[in-house]
C-alpha cells in the first residue's frame, strides 16, 4: 500500500484491490518511537468468549456499498474497534470529556458509556468532566466522573457537564490540557464543534504532544456528512409523533382545521420527512431543500383549500429553516448570528400560521381553525429512547477503543451500519442535506400526495447540482 499526505494532513492510502482508504492519524505519525502495551481486554472475563474479538489492522468499511461492476471500490474508512496493542497504560490514562453546542438526546448516555468504557473494559479511573463547553477548558471548574458518579445520566435529557455557544480560543484550551497532563480528548459536538476538535488535534501535533482527540458527532438534525445517521436522531423523530399526532387530533376535531407543526431543522429537514413519513397523518412537509410558495396556482394557499374541501382537515409539518426567503422578504429582517455562528432564524411557523389565517380571512372562502404547536426545546431535551441508547453505546465504546489504540485526530460514525474512524475534515467539509431529486423524497411526496411546489427550473437547477449516478 502507498500513503499519501494531503495538504490537510489526511492519510491515503491506496489499496491493492483498488479501494481508497482514507485513513486517520495516529500518535506515532509525530511521535517515534512509541511504545506499546497488550490489551487489558485480552485478560476481562467479560470479552474471553468472545471469538476474534480484536478488529484486524487492516479492516476497512466502504462508504458506498452499491458499486457497478466496471466502477472502482471507491472510499473505505478504518473500521473501529479494539487493536491487540495500545499506546496507553491503564494507570496513565487522563482523559476528559466536553460537550458543546446545542442539546440532544443521548448526551449523558454517551458521557456515561465513556466513562465506564475506560473504566471497565481498560481499568482507567481518572475522568474529568470539563463544565460548560469550550470556554470551560480555560474558565471554569473541572468535575471528576466515576462509574458510580455518572450510573443513571442516561436516563435524564441535557448534559451534565453543562454546554455553550463558542468560546473556542486553541492556544488556552491546549495549554489547559497540557498543563492538566490530560492526554486523551472526547469531544462531543456538531459540525463547529468538530471544527474545533480539528483545530485543537492540530495545535497538539504541532506541539508535539502525546495527546489522543477523539470527536462523537452530535447533531439533532442528522446534517452530519459520510454517517449513517447521528445519535438522538431517532429519538428526535419519534418525540415529534407525539407533536404530529396533538395537531392531527386538534385539526380533526373542528371543521375545516388545520394542525400546524414546526420541527427542528435549520438546514436540513431530516427531522421533518422522516416524521411525516413515520406518522401518515401528515399533508403537507416543507424543509429548506424545497423551495415553495404561497399564492397563485400551485402554490402552498391553493393545495390548503383543495385538501380542506376534500377531507375537511389537514396536518402541515415544517422544518424551521424551510421558507426563510419568503419570509425575510416579507418581514424585511436583518441576518443576525448566535455564538457558534449559525444564522439566527426567524419564527417561520409563527410566519406561515398567521400569512395562512390572513389569506382565507381575506379570501373569505373558508372559516379554518389552525392549531400551530413547536415542540422545538421539548424534543431536543429528553433522555435518548432505547434505539439511541444502544447507538450512543457503540459510539463511546468506539471512540475510547480508538484513542486506547493510539488513533487521534478522528470522529467516531456509523458507515453502512459499521462503526468507522472518519478524518475530521470529512466530517466538516459540509452539511448533510435532503436530496429532494433522491427516491426517499419521492416517498414523502407519495406518501403525503403533496405538490413539489417547485417550477420545472428550479428542478433542473436541484438536478444538476445533486445528480443521482443512475436516472429513470
Amino acid at each position: 500500500m502507498g500513503v499519501l499526505y494531503a495538504s490537510t494532513e489526511m492519510k491515503l492510502v491506496n489499496g491493492e484491490a483498488g479501494y481508497l482508504l482514507e485513513d486517520v492519524p495516529h500518535l506515532s505519525d509525530y511521535i517515534p518511537h512509541l511504545p506499546t502495551y497488550p490489551n487489558p481486554l485480552q485478560d476481562n472475563p467479560a470479552y474471553s468468549v468472545v471469538r476474534q474479538y480484536f478488529v484486524h489492522f487492516d479492516d476497512t468499511v466502504p462508504q458506498k456499498i452499491v458499486v457497478h461492476k466496471d466502477s472502482p471500490r471507491g472510499v473505505h474508512f478504518r473500521r473501529a474497534g479494539p487493536r491487540q496493542k495500545v499506546y496507553f497504560k491503564s494507570d496513565d490514562v487522563h482523559a476528559c470529556i466536553v460537550t458543546c453546542g446545542g442539546l440532544c438526546p443521548g448526551l449523558n448516555t454517551v458521557i456515561r458509556e465513556i466513562v465506564c468504557g475506560l473504566y471497565h473494559m481498560y481499568g482507567t479511573s481518572k475522568v474529568l468532566g470539563i463544565d460548560g463547553g469550550y470556554r470551560g477548558f480555560y474558565c471554569k471548574n473541572t468535575i471528576s466522573l466515576t462509574p458510580k458518579i455518572v450510573n443513571d445520566i442516561h436516563k435524564r435529557g441535557g448534559t451534565i457537564l453543562g454546554t455553550s455557544r463558542g468560546g473556542h480560543d486553541t492556544t488556552k484550551i491546549v495549554d489547559s490540557i497540557e498543563d492538566r497532563g490530560i492526554n486523551q480528548v472526547y469531544i462531543i459536538g456538531g459540525d463547529g464543534t468538530q471544527k474545533g476538535a480539528a483545530a485543537i488535534y492540530q495545535e497538539i501535533r504541532n506541539r508535539g504532544l502525546k495527546v489522543a482527540v477523539a470527536g462523537i458527532p452530535k447533531t439533532i438534525d442528522n446534517d452530519i456528512p459520510v454517517i449513517d445517521k447521528s445519535f438522538g436522531f431517532d429519538t428526535a423523530v419519534e418525540e415529534a409523533q407525539r407533536a404530529i399526532n396533538a395537531a392531527h387530533a386538534e385539526a380533526e376535531s373542528v371543521e375545516n382545521g388545520i394542525g400546524l407543526v414546526k420541527l427542528m431543522g435549520r438546514y436540513s429537514g431530516f427531522i421533518a420527512m422522516y416524521a411525516t413519513l413515520a406518522s401518515r397523518d401528515v399533508d403537507c412537509c416543507l424543509i429548506p431543500e424545497s423551495p415553495f410558495y404561497l399564492e397563485g396556482k400551485g402554490g402552498l394557499f391553493e393545495f390548503i383549500d383543495k385538501r380542506l374541501k376534500e377531507n375537511g382537515h389537514m396536518v402541515i409539518v415544517i422544518a424551521e429553516g424551510a421558507g426563510q426567503d419568503l419570509l425575510n422578504e416579507s418581514l424585511q429582517s436583518i441576518d443576525e448570528q448566535d455564538a457558534s455562528g449559525n444564522k439566527l432564524l426567524k419564527d417561520v411557523g409563527l410566519w406561515i400560521s398567521q400569512m395562512i389565517k390572513a389569506h382565507f380571512a381575506k379570501e373569505n372562502k373558508l372559516s379554518i381553525t389552525l392549531k400551530y404547536i413547536d415542540p422545538t426545546y421539548m424534543i431536543r431535551a429528553i433522555p435518548s429512547n432505547a434505539s439511541d441508547n444502544v447507538y450512543c453505546t457503540l459510539l463511546a465504546q468506539s471512540a475510547v477503543h480508538g484513542a486506547m489504540a493510539g488513533y487521534t485526530g478522528f470522529t467516531v460514525g456509523l458507515v453502512n451500519t459499521r462503526q468507522t474512524y472518519i478524518p475530521f475534515n470529512r466530517i466538516i467539509e459540509k452539511q448533510n442535506k435532503v436530496v429532494i431529486t433522491d427516491r426517499m423524497w419521492a416517498r414523502l411526496l407519495s406518501s403525503t400526495n403533496q405538490p413539489s411546489f417547485m417550477s420545472p427550473k428550479v428542478i433542473n437547477e436541484v438536478d444538476k447540482e445533486q445528480k443521482p449516478s443512475t436516472q429513470l
